[in-house]
């Protein structure tokens, strides 16, 4: 479990495609320091188990669902990611409860700047639609974002200038792909209803 407030920005340092299961060794001194082999760990927003660890960096695996589920596919030596560890029992939730399990990848539209901050518009599946409300979270490469308008086929967020600064949002342009999480919350309470009125029919 997260809660979308990332800690470091992390450098993909090698990647290992030579099985169907993926290898990506990520560069971050600031997270090795207090990781053991078993660890979860948010990679944008992707919750991915440490395999092994160094001084500067750790290792995680990919499996063929999160390679399709995700904007790994697209990752080269040298990108950064945000990162996030596992919170713990005492942690504050600075953000939203985020599971690191993606619903979709979705692509920046337009990006507009209102007064400091960045007003960010991303298309939205149909099929997510019923989950996404305005002033609502969503998880945006494991950054916990509120919801300013939802649109027929998209959504806009808003991105304060902290976040810029200490997130890879500052690498985002038109035609970026990022990781999306739905408010589980949102999930929990469509589920339950549409059972609930399939059952009464």
């Amino acid at each position: 479990m997260f809660s979308g407030i990332v800690e470091c920005i992390g450098k993909i340092i090698a990647i290992d495609q030579a099985t169907p299961i993926w290898r990506f060794s990520i560069e971050s001194i600031p997270i090795v320091a207090d990781l053991k082999i078993g660890d979860s760990v948010a990679i944008n927003g992707v919750c991915l188990t440490v395999i092994d660890f160094h001084s500067s960096y750790f290792k995680v695996e990919v499996v063929p669902e999160t390679q399709r589920c995700t904007n790994f596919f697209k990752f080269q030596v040298g990108d950064e990611v945000n990162l996030e560890r596992s919170i713990t029992a005492n942690s504050r939730i600075g953000g939203h409860f985020m599971q690191g399990h993606v619903d979709t990848v979705c692509e920046v539209l337009a990006i507009k700047l209102e007064d400091s901050a960045w007003l960010l518009t991303l298309s939205l599946p149909k099929s997510l639609k019923p989950y996404v409300i305005n002033k609502g979270f969503i998880g945006l490469d494991g950054m916990s974002i509120t919801i300013i308008k939802v649109g027929e086929d998209n959504f806009t967020a808003t991105l304060i200038p902290h976040t810029q600064a200490v997130t890879i949002a500052k690498t985002y342009k038109i035609g970026s792909l990022i990781n999306v999480e739905i408010d589980m919350l949102g999930k929990y309470i469509v589920n339950y209803l549409e059972t609930t009125h399939a059952q009464s029919i």
